[in-house]
């Protein structure tokens, strides 16, 4: 009994190893199969929105989404019995992910008219952000992450000057070109800021006072100085980041997947990594 038991953990233990880890050549086909399957079901998803196409190949179309998503609830299940507390990876937002995009189908067997559940079956592809482990792998998205966090502050403040140049430039074109050449109010006016500042230009709203439309020249030529801004903030940021995880160790314990390169040991629990 105590054979098997052992047995049993190991088994448990390389299996978890290949679904959440991409340091093996299992782990890393495991993961290649998986985004390819997950890109298969987005492109059922947008096929069967085409109601031409869906009428055509209905059944075909049922049929494979039926395969893919006993494929994801296998899956789901191996994720769940092979950590020790499950409760981290049912309750993380991954986890949650994993579930909202695997019952729509289940839930289509009990009710009837639940079209509306295929944005839900279109989450699968949030869990291709998960699977870039191997881009983290390589040092990219932790570079990417890095960058991201110690820019947070500047980008927050960088932000909040446009909003208040926006509300600023919306108040002016409201007081210079008024209701009747379409700027009702300083809302629709900041709406308008908006529009011109990002170099969108819908063209709903223009001014027509020589003031304005210079006003409007500024703001446009303003608008890419200001789209140029995040990214060299981040960009900053980047060559900065020269700290990089180059390993995608998760404790089948705690869950947790940050730790150290070549690390023995969970940083988080403690737990010991059940590696060959």
């Amino acid at each position: 009994m105590e054979e098997l038991k052992k047995n049993l953990q190991k088994r448990k233990d390389k299996i978890h190893q290949i679904i959440y880890e991409a340091d093996t050549p299992a782990g890393k086909w495991f993961d290649i199969i998986l985004i390819l399957t997950i890109i298969l079901s987005i492109i059922l998803v947008m096929l069967e929105s085409v109601e031409s196409f869906d009428i055509k190949y209905h059944k075909v179309l049922n049929i494979a989404e039926w395969v893919i998503t006993i494929l994801f609830t296998i899956e789901y299940i191996l994720r769940v019995v092979t950590i020790k507390k499950p409760s981290s990876y049912i309750f993380s937002f991954y986890g949650i992910i994993d579930l909202l995009a695997t019952i729509p189908k289940y839930i289509s067997l009990i009710f009837v008219g639940t079209h509306a559940l295929v944005a839900l079956r279109a989450l699968r592809l949030l869990r291709v952000f998960r699977i870039l482990k191997l881009a983290r792998y390589l040092g990219a998205s932790q570079t990417i992450t890095t960058a991201l966090k110690a820019s947070r502050i500047k980008i927050a403040v960088f932000l909040l000057t446009v909003l208040v140049l926006t509300i600023i430039l919306g108040t002016i074109m409201y007081l210079i070109e008024g209701p009747v050449n379409g700027f009702t109010s300083i809302p629709y006016s900041m709406y308008w800021a908006i529009v011109t500042l990002t170099t969108v230009g819908y063209g709903d709203i223009s001014p027509h006072t020589p003031l304005g439309q210079f006003i409007a020249s500024i703001v446009m030529i303003l608008g890419y100085g200001i789209i140029a801004v995040p990214t060299g903030i981040v960009t900053s940021e980047m060559t900065k980041a020269d700290t990089v995880l180059k390993n995608t160790l998760h404790c089948s314990s705690c869950g947790s997947d940050k730790h150290l390169d070549n690390s023995k040991y969970c940083n988080n629990c403690g737990e010991k990594f059940n590696h060959d």
